[in-house]
């Protein structure tokens, strides 16, 4: 798993450079306050590069009462494409280590596979939207995290920000169009909904559900996720923390866990 780790540190490493060089792209600003900062952080289509370090551990999964934690890797990484139009690129890259789930005694770690998403936005606009593609990349390490198939779909989402409050929903569909004929085809829609609170000192209070409907498998999954976060330095690097339960509302008996907790580290670099 080491080695994993190390991967996603180093891409991390790697962004400051490139928010620095792509600030020629926008408009120079002046410094953002932390309230500015968490109401960007809310919007999933802000102007704002950003590497989330996303942690989910989960317990009490099947039959064996199994654990699992993934860590997602989450980078943004906005693209002006003209003076009205921005393309946002985010990357969600699950590294798991997972104990007594496909049984007893039994462990597997390493990548799971990696989705990306393109949300073609406008630069002005009193409802924020955005749309593209989504695609579906066979990054899997191991037989167990991996669909090993390639998968492509739509992807949407709509926000409103008024005040210090975000509310929006996103979706995507991904259909597998190509990869290993021996495993099951993908055909999955995720949705997403959330409502943010931010206050002017940065923190802020928000929920959303994580909805995965598994249309090959008949079945769906339901998390509900409460977040308290807040927007702060860690030396001269700008951070925002977050921690909150993990709800499981509804799933299969085999991956639906007892409970469980999300933490949140994500880097920021204001342009």
């Amino acid at each position: 798993m080491q080695k994993y780790y190390l991967l996603v540190l180093f891409i991390v490493s790697c962004l400051p450079a490139f928010a620095q060089e792509d600030t020629s792209t926008f408009a120079k600003k002046k410094p953002v306050s932390a309230a500015e900062l968490a109401k960007k952080l809310s919007n999933p289509v802000a102007n704002l590069i950003s590497a989330p370090l996303q942690n989910n551990t989960d317990y009490g999964i099947g039959p064996y009462r199994g654990s699992k934690n993934t860590l997602n890797f989450q980078p943004v990484i906005p693209v002006s494409l003209s003076k009205n139009l921005n393309l946002i690129n985010r990357v969600i890259l699950p590294i798991v280590t997972q104990n007594n789930i496909t049984a007893p005694g039994a462990k597997q770690s390493g990548l799971s596979d990696l989705t990306a998403s393109f949300f073609v936005s406008p630069v002005h606009s009193k409802i924020i939207w955005g749309v593209g593609p989504a695609l579906l990349l066979p990054t899997g390490t191991n037989e167990y995290l991996s669909t090993k198939k390639w998968g492509i779909g739509p992807t949407a989402l709509i926000v409103k920000q008024t005040g210090g409050l975000t509310f929006g929903f996103l979706a995507n569909q991904i259909w597998s169009v190509a990869g290993n004929k021996d495993r099951a085809a993908v055909n999955q829609l995720f949705l997403q909904p959330f409502l943010v609170h931010n206050w002017k000192t940065g923190a802020g209070l928000g929920i959303n559900a994580e909805i995965t409907q598994n249309w090959q498998a008949s079945n769906t999954t339901v998390f509900l996720n409460p977040l308290a976060t807040g927007v702060t330095k860690m030396g001269k690097q700008t951070v925002q923390f977050g921690v909150g339960p993990r709800i499981p509302l509804a799933g299969p008996d085999n991956i639906k866990p007892d409970f469980g907790w999300r933490a949140v580290l994500t880097l920021v670099f204001p342009q």
